[in-house]
């Protein structure tokens, strides 16, 4: 009997049976009184469904009209311009509860199971849970808040090359062979280890770190092989090969948060320590890890961005070009200002104006390096040492314009030196420099058009030096250490001893003895550059690129004055590069590249390095194996 209805609704009355519709019509209405008219027939009510507590198509518990369309609600109207519509219920999963503590849970159901070595899935070392305080108390944590991320990188290079290599003034790795250049084949083997870890307070998915403490040490080993003497070395006797290594400290710093200044966490944040930074989109300037003080921040929900730095300059490892902390920084300071405006001057474009000023107080001092060569000053005109002072203002752009990506990078350097090595007097610094690359994605194809001028000095005997150099570069431009020209170093033979025409991973042709060790030289022929370039995502984890750069002086006259020639031609030559990059996982934890680079020599190049007949072309091959943790 649990089917029938409860006895109090099957005694009521039609009407109360049915408030939709009033009284059954088919009731006959009570007799008149005597000496009264009968009254109308009652008109049935319309009762309005909202005025019932419950549903008016329900008649019985669980019986509904099959007739009855539910009323629509009111219209909703949303005024949010640009907001992005939220997701069907469907979209999420069914078998997922939010929860506060999202990463005990996960393992305590057994969906993951931690190991410390995976580096893809949920692990404490890579910061994707917070630290127990009772298992690591030792490290005067608090709280439930704080996390650990720790990395791990092996760096390998194999790298076979030629380049004209000059022959030693006393002696000859074999005897009988005192041509200017000798043979130009060598041989380079880099290992590099990098461990670093960062100790985090504060979730920073959605926010800024409260505060982070950072280490990362760098360990390298390497071996050279060249076919001439006093090439690694100073000391004729030394042989022409080397096994070197040296420990440096690539990361030590405090990273602290300020303040919120926005419901949507704009903040303001200071850094202290060793860190790295890159003052434009590319690196065409000053890209280092140095010792330093910075200030930055962002507003109106990050389209604003600043910084505010102070980097005092540490000395470099002369051969793995590491960071030496057991001597003493360099007296080289570089003040920093810059700010970037996300959409500006058109939308999806993104600009930043700099200012950088570099003040060099180191033309009091002689500077060996570790193979016995002078790198303070450089052994070019008087020999004698100097100071500078130099501001750079630059505006720098990348993003888009239509289908277009945009690169492109402008700088104007202004300032004075103490000492041209040229005339003996002071000087006036004046130079500039620009770069730009277009290019544009068609499927899983980029096709690249690049740009490059600096300046170069036209009269080395006035008292303006106009030839542009960076402070310490490592462009991403024009295949970057693909090509040539950046990764490989080019000996300034016969204008000058242990001074090169330009600098391993660096674009520019400003005559410095050391890139690392090295002041900037703004006596220099300057540089020009135009290419092509393509890269294929052929798939996920397999990328093939290719570049063709034409490279030359801006101006030779400094050169002709140096190697007492009455003419060299501003042409360098063609730089022809192809690589293959395979990351078999599909991500940045295994990585191996090779590739191959080509300089066909122009005129200018052959006035200057005259080799064989045979060594008409220089190559490079590059091989190179990154795995991270």
């Amino acid at each position: 009997m649990a089917l029938l209805a409860p006895a109090a609704v099957l005694m009521l009355s039609p009407a109360e049976f049915d408030p939709w519709h009033g009284p059954d019509p088919q009731e006959a209405p009570p007799p008149p009184e005597e000496g009264q008219e009968a009254p109308p027939p009652p008109k049935p009510e319309k009762i309005d469904p909202r005025d019932f507590e419950t549903d008016p198509a329900e008649t019985l518990d669980g019986r509904r009209r099959p007739d009855f369309v539910e009323p629509l609600p009111d219209r909703i109207v949303h005024f949010n311009p640009g907001a992005v519509r939220a997701p069907p219920p469907e979209a999420f999963p069914t078998d997922q509860v939010p929860i506060p503590d999202r990463w005990r849970l996960i393992e305590s159901l057994g969906v993951v199971k931690e190991r410390w070595f995976d580096p893809y899935n949920q692990n404490t070392l890579k910061g994707d849970r917070p630290l127990d305080p009772h298992k690591w108390g030792w490290l005067g944590i608090k709280g439930e808040d704080w996390f650990l991320a720790a990395s791990a990188v092996s760096d390998t290079v194999l790298e076979p090359r030629t380049f004209p290599i000059p022959v030693g003034v006393q002696t000859t790795e074999r005897p009988q062979s005192l041509d200017v250049f000798g043979k130009d084949a060598s041989f380079v083997a880099s290992q590099t280890f990098i461990v670093g870890a960062s100790l985090i307070k504060g979730s920073t998915a959605f926010k800024p770190p409260e505060i982070e403490y950072r280490v990362a040490l760098a360990f390298n080993i390497n071996h050279v092989d060249v076919p001439e003497r006093r090439v690694l070395s100073v000391l004729p006797s030394k042989p022409s090969r080397r096994t070197d290594s040296f420990v440096g400290v690539q990361e030590l710093f405090v990273d602290y948060h300020i303040r919120n200044v926005s419901d949507r966490y704009d903040f303001d944040s200071i850094r202290v320590g060793i860190q790295p930074f890159q003052s434009d989109f590319r690196g065409f300037l000053f890209n280092d890890q140095q010792l330093g003080v910075r200030l930055f921040g962002n507003r109106d929900g990050n389209r604003f961005q600043y910084n505010l730095a102070a980097f005092w300059r540490l000395e470099k490892d002369t051969n793995s070009g590491l960071n030496s902390v057991i001597t003493r920084p360099r007296d080289d300071f570089v003040l920093v200002a810059n700010l970037y405006r996300q959409d500006f001057l058109i939308p999806s474009l993104t600009s930043q104006v700099t200012a950088l000023y570099n003040r060099n107080r180191e033309g009091d001092g002689i500077k060996i390096d570790d193979n016995g060569f002078p790198v303070r000053p450089e052994l070019l005109g008087d020999l004698r040492g100097h100071d500078y002072d130099v501001v750079y203002l630059g505006y720098n752009a990348d993003g888009r314009i239509g289908r277009i990506n945009v690169t492109a990078s402008a700088y104007g350097a202004l300032g004075r030196d103490s000492n041209s090595f040229f005339t003996s007097r002071p000087a006036q610094i004046r130079a500039y420099f620009g770069a730009a690359e277009l290019s544009y994605d068609h499927n899983w194809m980029r096709f690249r058009l690049s740009g490059l001028y600096a300046s170069g000095d036209a009269d080395p005997y006035n008292d303006t030096e106009a030839g542009f150099d960076a402070i310490f570069e490592n462009p991403v431009f024009a295949g970057a250490d693909t090509s040539y020209w950046i990764r490989q170093t080019i000996p300034f033979a016969g204008g000058g001893r242990a001074v090169s025409l330009n600098g391993r991973n660096g674009i520019l042709n400003s005559l410095r003895s050391s890139k690392e060790q090295g002041q900037s030289n703004f006596n220099n022929p300057g540089t020009w550059l135009v290419g092509v370039g393509a890269d294929f995502d052929l798939t996920p984890g397999v990328r093939l690129s290719a570049n063709v750069n034409k490279l030359g002086f801006a101006n030779t006259t400094t050169l002709e004055t140096l190697r007492n020639e009455g003419s060299i031609p501003r042409s360098i030559g063609w730089d022809v590069s192809a690589a293959a990059i395979w990351r078999p996982k599909a991500t940045q934890n295994l990585v191996f590249r090779l590739s191959a680079a080509v300089l066909e020599p122009s005129k200018g190049f052959r006035d200057l390095f005259e080799n064989r007949a045979r060594d008409k072309r220089y190559v490079s091959v590059l091989a190179n194996a990154i795995l991270s943790y």
